[in-house]
Protein backbone atom coordinates (compact mmCIF):
# COMPACT_ATOMS: atom_id res chain seq x y z
CA UNK A 1 0.00 0.00 0.00
CA UNK A 2 1.53 3.46 -0.97
CA UNK A 3 2.02 6.22 2.03
CA UNK A 4 -0.75 8.26 0.45
CA UNK A 5 -3.20 5.49 0.43
CA UNK A 6 -2.32 4.39 3.95
CA UNK A 7 -2.36 7.87 5.38
CA UNK A 8 -5.48 8.55 3.73
CA UNK A 9 -7.05 5.08 4.97
CA UNK A 10 -5.67 6.44 8.53
CA UNK A 11 -7.32 9.59 8.33
CA UNK A 12 -10.81 8.45 7.69
CA UNK A 13 -10.52 5.48 10.61
CA UNK A 14 -9.53 8.63 12.39
CA UNK A 15 -12.59 10.51 11.71
CA UNK A 16 -14.58 7.61 12.17
CA UNK A 17 -13.58 6.89 15.56
CA UNK A 18 -14.01 10.47 17.16
CA UNK A 19 -17.16 10.07 15.83
CA UNK A 20 -18.18 7.23 17.30
CA UNK A 21 -16.82 8.49 20.69
CA UNK A 22 -18.61 11.66 20.47
CA UNK A 23 -22.21 9.47 19.57
CA UNK A 24 -21.62 6.71 22.65
CA UNK A 25 -21.19 8.79 25.83
CA UNK A 26 -19.69 4.79 27.65
CA UNK A 27 -17.55 4.59 25.01
CA UNK A 28 -16.44 8.70 25.80
CA UNK A 29 -16.33 8.26 29.14
CA UNK A 30 -13.93 5.10 29.79
CA UNK A 31 -11.75 6.86 26.54
CA UNK A 32 -11.19 9.52 28.70
CA UNK A 33 -10.69 7.83 31.74
CA UNK A 34 -8.25 5.77 31.16
CA UNK A 35 -6.35 8.61 29.24
CA UNK A 36 -6.36 10.45 32.57
CA UNK A 37 -5.35 7.62 34.55
CA UNK A 38 -2.32 6.52 32.25
CA UNK A 39 -2.46 2.69 32.46
CA UNK A 40 -5.48 1.15 33.66
CA UNK A 41 -6.08 -2.96 33.82
CA UNK A 42 -9.61 -3.95 33.34
CA UNK A 43 -10.62 -4.39 36.78
CA UNK A 44 -9.27 -0.85 37.62
CA UNK A 45 -11.95 0.57 34.62
CA UNK A 46 -14.65 -1.69 36.85
CA UNK A 47 -14.27 -0.37 39.43
CA UNK A 48 -13.83 3.60 39.02
CA UNK A 49 -16.85 3.65 36.05
CA UNK A 50 -18.82 1.16 38.46
CA UNK A 51 -19.40 -1.23 35.23
CA UNK A 52 -19.53 -4.99 34.97
CA UNK A 53 -16.46 -6.49 34.35
CA UNK A 54 -17.76 -8.02 30.93
CA UNK A 55 -19.21 -4.61 29.98
CA UNK A 56 -15.50 -3.45 30.82
CA UNK A 57 -13.73 -5.90 28.33
CA UNK A 58 -16.13 -5.26 25.41
CA UNK A 59 -16.07 -1.73 25.77
CA UNK A 60 -12.44 -1.62 25.89
CA UNK A 61 -11.87 -4.27 23.04
CA UNK A 62 -14.35 -1.82 21.22
CA UNK A 63 -12.17 1.02 21.86
CA UNK A 64 -8.99 -1.03 20.90
CA UNK A 65 -10.57 -1.85 17.23
CA UNK A 66 -11.14 1.66 17.08
CA UNK A 67 -7.64 2.41 17.38
CA UNK A 68 -8.32 5.00 21.00
CA UNK A 69 -6.50 2.94 23.38
CA UNK A 70 -3.88 0.38 22.86
CA UNK A 71 -4.02 -3.05 24.69
CA UNK A 72 -0.44 -4.64 26.42
CA UNK A 73 -0.49 -7.90 26.44
CA UNK A 74 3.23 -8.52 27.37
CA UNK A 75 2.20 -9.37 31.38
CA UNK A 76 -0.48 -11.46 32.47
CA UNK A 77 -3.15 -8.66 33.55
CA UNK A 78 -3.04 -7.06 30.59
CA UNK A 79 -2.76 -3.43 30.80
CA UNK A 80 -4.55 -0.36 28.44
CA UNK A 81 -3.50 3.29 27.95
CA UNK A 82 -4.91 6.00 25.53
CA UNK A 83 -4.01 7.08 22.48
CA UNK A 84 -4.47 11.01 22.52
CA UNK A 85 -6.91 11.86 19.50
CA UNK A 86 -7.97 15.12 18.00
CA UNK A 87 -9.66 15.88 14.36
CA UNK A 88 -9.31 19.12 13.30
CA UNK A 89 -12.00 20.36 10.34
CA UNK A 90 -12.10 23.43 8.50
CA UNK A 91 -15.42 24.76 7.67
CA UNK A 92 -15.49 28.02 5.76
CA UNK A 93 -11.79 29.08 6.66
CA UNK A 94 -11.85 28.71 10.11
CA UNK A 95 -10.55 25.87 11.99
CA UNK A 96 -12.61 23.50 14.47
CA UNK A 97 -10.83 21.01 16.76
CA UNK A 98 -12.16 17.70 18.53
CA UNK A 99 -10.06 16.80 21.69
CA UNK A 100 -10.54 14.70 24.12
CA UNK A 101 -11.73 17.73 26.09
CA UNK A 102 -15.18 17.55 24.02
CA UNK A 103 -15.44 13.61 24.28
CA UNK A 104 -14.84 14.14 28.15
CA UNK A 105 -18.15 16.37 28.56
CA UNK A 106 -20.02 14.02 26.37
CA UNK A 107 -18.79 10.97 28.46
CA UNK A 108 -20.11 12.79 31.11
CA UNK A 109 -23.80 13.65 30.18
CA UNK A 110 -25.56 10.71 31.09
CA UNK A 111 -24.43 11.80 35.05
CA UNK A 112 -24.81 15.44 34.44
CA UNK A 113 -28.47 16.07 33.91
CA UNK A 114 -27.94 19.25 32.84
CA UNK A 115 -25.43 17.89 30.18
CA UNK A 116 -27.45 15.61 29.15
CA UNK A 117 -30.47 17.72 28.57
CA UNK A 118 -28.29 20.04 26.24
CA UNK A 119 -27.55 17.26 24.15
CA UNK A 120 -30.78 15.97 23.86
CA UNK A 121 -32.05 19.72 22.75
CA UNK A 122 -29.86 21.24 21.18
CA UNK A 123 -26.89 18.89 20.39
CA UNK A 124 -23.17 18.03 20.07
CA UNK A 125 -22.69 21.29 18.28
CA UNK A 126 -24.12 23.28 21.18
CA UNK A 127 -22.20 21.76 23.35
CA UNK A 128 -18.68 22.37 21.50
CA UNK A 129 -19.54 25.83 21.74
CA UNK A 130 -20.73 26.00 25.25
CA UNK A 131 -16.91 24.24 25.99
CA UNK A 132 -15.56 27.51 24.29
CA UNK A 133 -17.12 30.07 26.51
CA UNK A 134 -16.48 27.33 29.39
CA UNK A 135 -12.51 27.54 29.01
CA UNK A 136 -12.18 32.02 29.74
CA UNK A 137 -15.16 31.04 32.41
CA UNK A 138 -12.99 28.41 34.28
CA UNK A 139 -10.00 30.78 34.05
CA UNK A 140 -11.71 33.76 35.58
CA UNK A 141 -11.30 35.64 31.82
CA UNK A 142 -15.16 35.70 31.14
CA UNK A 143 -17.86 36.20 33.54
CA UNK A 144 -20.66 33.47 34.23
CA UNK A 145 -23.22 36.47 33.32
CA UNK A 146 -21.56 37.16 29.92
CA UNK A 147 -20.79 33.57 28.91
CA UNK A 148 -24.36 32.28 29.98
CA UNK A 149 -25.50 35.59 27.98
CA UNK A 150 -24.11 33.90 24.75
CA UNK A 151 -24.76 30.98 24.48
CA UNK A 152 -28.35 32.22 24.06
CA UNK A 153 -29.99 29.49 26.26
CA UNK A 154 -32.46 29.76 29.57
CA UNK A 155 -30.46 32.21 31.78
CA UNK A 156 -30.34 30.21 34.48
CA UNK A 157 -29.61 26.52 32.29
CA UNK A 158 -26.87 28.37 30.53
CA UNK A 159 -25.06 28.80 34.03
CA UNK A 160 -25.23 25.08 35.14
CA UNK A 161 -24.23 23.89 31.51
CA UNK A 162 -21.04 26.57 32.30
CA UNK A 163 -20.74 25.10 35.68
CA UNK A 164 -20.62 21.64 34.66
CA UNK A 165 -18.41 22.21 31.99
CA UNK A 166 -16.34 23.99 34.17
CA UNK A 167 -15.41 20.74 35.96
CA UNK A 168 -14.74 19.07 32.57
CA UNK A 169 -12.39 21.99 31.52
CA UNK A 170 -10.45 21.87 34.84
CA UNK A 171 -9.92 17.85 34.67
CA UNK A 172 -9.01 17.91 31.28
CA UNK A 173 -6.76 21.20 30.40
CA UNK A 174 -3.64 19.16 32.48
CA UNK A 175 -4.03 15.35 30.72
CA UNK A 176 -5.25 16.98 27.13
CA UNK A 177 -2.15 16.98 25.00
CA UNK A 178 -4.49 19.38 22.57
CA UNK A 179 -6.22 21.07 24.80
CA UNK A 180 -4.71 24.75 23.53
CA UNK A 181 -6.48 23.72 20.01
CA UNK A 182 -9.67 23.99 21.32
CA UNK A 183 -11.51 27.73 20.13
CA UNK A 184 -11.83 30.20 23.14
CA UNK A 185 -14.40 32.40 23.12
CA UNK A 186 -12.43 35.41 24.79
CA UNK A 187 -10.07 35.19 21.65
CA UNK A 188 -13.85 35.58 19.50
CA UNK A 189 -15.49 38.88 19.45
CA UNK A 190 -18.55 38.78 21.31
CA UNK A 191 -22.16 39.98 19.55
CA UNK A 192 -22.17 43.01 21.70
CA UNK A 193 -18.35 43.56 20.64
CA UNK A 194 -18.92 43.43 17.22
Amino acid sequence: MSRTAGNSERAINGLLSVAQLLEEPRLARLYTFVLREGEVTIDDIGDALEIPRTTAYSDTGTLVELGVLTRDETQKTHRYSAVPISLTATLDGDEHTVTPTLIEAVGRAPQDQDLDLLLEKHGLGKLAAALTYAIPYADGAMSERVAARELDLQSAFATAVLQALREVVLDMQSVDPYFEAIPSAREQPTETDA
